[in-house]
């Protein structure tokens, strides 16, 4: 399907969006509002997230698997080819399997084996391509792809699930459902790189086909193959154990295992490198939002559609656990606060005066951030005419940089800076603690860190990633400056504030393009930037491990490529409904 041919809408901005529903109680909620690590740390899944995204487009083209080769050995050595064909392309991911001893087995970037390691490749491989693949994927890092790859990755078993399922089958029984629930994976992927990154394909050259016009649509696709492979593999390793006494992995149970995922700081800078996208992705989730609470009444259908997946989200926050403190009170102050909102929601009147309106503002009043995020997602299912075309919305056609306005006065300048930034100036920038930490970038992976400022001799390296602190120095540098003096003057005196004075002028056009947080305060907890990533990914069930790393689980319950012609290829996110207490 051409984009020509789909219903699409405008790309959304704050001028347009607001208009569609001037009629409405309530507009785009404010950035000071949503922008806060506190909010963007409590973000749930919901219709645009990019794995729905990708698994919608795919049932609704019809795409088709192929099992291309399935050479692994006894021991688990060898390689798969899976192709995916859409209307237009098809896309292979390339597997290699290995023989990881337990000693090498490592969730952290500086690993050097993995159990297994993958490549998405443009079209059908050829032997020729297969061989080149072998001699570099399974190094990573240490080896180098070509443009005709899309994305790199690698993954390592769950040790104990895996262990489990594969002896179960192999004596004839299927595995423990509880065990496989309290894990949710098989394997996780410690990396899925791609848009460049060791010599793969630039985003650049893809971004045109209609099936990669949502943002990380390659990167889904590769780990929805990758859950494929995985699914096989424990079963022909179980066939090779067992022999003809081995059990087939049930379907049900196949279904309630996803791809788990560490993922460390290096997705953090993320957010803060990649403004006008970001803005985007809140922008049409904002939208979406304010649509739904702007509709004057609800069918039937669609609170019931609302309240059975209230419940089945219930059942999945009861299966979320993690022993991190902090993650760890906010998931029990949020199983809670679910079934309080479920008590409210079962009498609200649907059918007239605002209903999903009124139901947010109840939930402002009563629960915390985290139930709010979560309403907020869940309000936004009944509606897929509403909210799906937005994802037309989600990525940033405009790849250049964003060049500074020179001929801006100085006045006008701080004027913008007090408008959008007052956040950032009522920080006390002298005080070691709103300054204690330092973004830089490892000599041995190449992957962002933060370290100690005051503690470590890394201040040398700092990478731009406070722009809270760079921008406030920015408006002490103009404060004394002549109001009708040009930027274009200003900054040939002081080239060292170009970064902060082009910040300021993009984000005054991109008003959710930045996180209204000190980035570099002792108090930063990363891992509320990483969930919040995540969370337009589409992951659930986020354990963090520290504060700086954590684990996540993508695509369970999701249809496997045979389902998805008759599958449910967009709620599987919420688990079925097994019971509710």
């Amino acid at each position: 399907m051409s984009k020509e041919s789909e219903s699409a809408p405008d790309r959304v901005t704050p001028k347009s969006a607001g208009d569609d529903v001037a009629s409405g109680p309530v507009q785009w909620r404010t950035a000071d509002e949503v922008m806060r690590l506190s909010r963007l740390g409590s973000f749930h899944q919901c219709r645009l997230s990019f794995m729905r995204i990708l698994t919608r487009r795919m049932q609704r083209d019809k795409w088709q698997l192929s099992h291309r080769e399935f050479s692994i050995d006894s021991t688990g050595v060898g390689y798969a080819v899976y192709s995916m064909q859409g209307p237009d392309r098809t896309y292979s991911l390339v597997a290699f399997a290995h023989d990881l001893p337990d000693e090498l087995r490592s969730d952290r970037v500086i690993a050097t084996a993995w159990d297994a390691t993958f490549a998405l490749f443009d079209g059908i491989p050829t032997q020729q391509d297969i061989e080149r693949l072998q001699n570099n994927v399974p190094v990573q890092e240490a080896g180098r792809v070509s443009p005709t790859e899309l994305t790199l990755s690698r993954a390592n078993r769950s040790v104990r699930l895996w262990e489990h399922v594969v002896s179960e089958l192999a004596a004839g029984r299927q595995p423990d459902t509880k065990l496989i629930d309290s894990v949710g994976y098989l394997m996780r992927t410690t990396a899925v790189y791609g848009s460049g990154k060791f010599g793969a394909s630039d985003r650049a050259e893809i971004s045109s086909r209609d099936e990669f016009d949502a943002p990380f649509q390659a990167e889904m696709l590769t780990v929805y193959l990758i859950r494929t492979f995985v699914r096989d593999l424990v079963q022909h390793m179980a066939n090779c154990r067992g022999g003809t006494a081995a059990a087939t992995l049930s379907p049900e149970i196949a279904r309630r295992l996803g791809i788990g995922n560490s993922t460390g700081l290096g997705m953090a800078p993320f957010l803060i490198n990649h403004p006008q996208l970001f803005n985007n992705w809140i922008v049409v989730r904002e939208e979406a939002i304010m649509r739904v609470r702007n509709q004057p009444s609800a069918t039937a259908d669609q609170s019931q559609c609302f309240l059975d997946l209230l419940d089945r989200s219930i059942q999945s926050f009861d299966l979320w656990h993690s022993e991190h403190p902090l993650q760890a009170e906010k998931i029990s102050a949020l199983q809670n606060d679910i079934r309080l909102l479920r008590q409210q929601a079962r009498t609200q009147d649907f059918t007239h005066a605002y209903p999903w309106n009124a139901l947010y503002e109840w939930a402002t009043d009563h629960v915390g951030t985290e139930a709010q995020e979560c309403l907020a997602s869940l309000m936004l299912e009944p509606y897929a005419d509403l909210v799906d075309g937005l994802d037309l919305c989600m990525s940033s056609p405009d790849s250049g940089i964003f060049r500074i306005d020179g001929s801006m006065s100085v006045g006008a300048l701080s004027d913008m800076i007090q408008e959008n930034y007052s956040w950032a100036l009522s920080i006390d920038w002298s005080e070691p603690g709103n300054a204690a930490r330092a973004w830089y970038v490892s000599e041995e992976k190449l992957e962002p860190r933060l370290g100690e400022r005051f503690e470590e001799p890394i201040a040398d390296y700092e990478q731009p990633l406070a722009p809270a602190r760079d921008i406030a120095a920015l408006y002490e540098a103009i404060k004394n400056v002549q109001a009708d003096k040009l930027t274009a003057e200003f900054l040939m005196e002081q080239p060292a504030h170009r970064y902060a004075v082009r910040r300021v002028q993009l984000c005054a056009k991109a008003p959710y393009a930045e996180i209204r947080d000190n980035t570099i305060s002792s108090e930063l907890i990363p891992f509320d930037m990483l969930r919040c990533k995540l969370s337009f990914f589409g992951a659930t069930h986020f354990d963090p491990r520290s504060d700086r790393w954590l684990r996540i689980c993508l695509y369970a319950n999701a249809p496997y490529p045979e389902e998805l012609a008759d599958g449910d290829a967009d709620t599987w996110v919420y688990p079925t409904l097994y019971a509710v207490t």
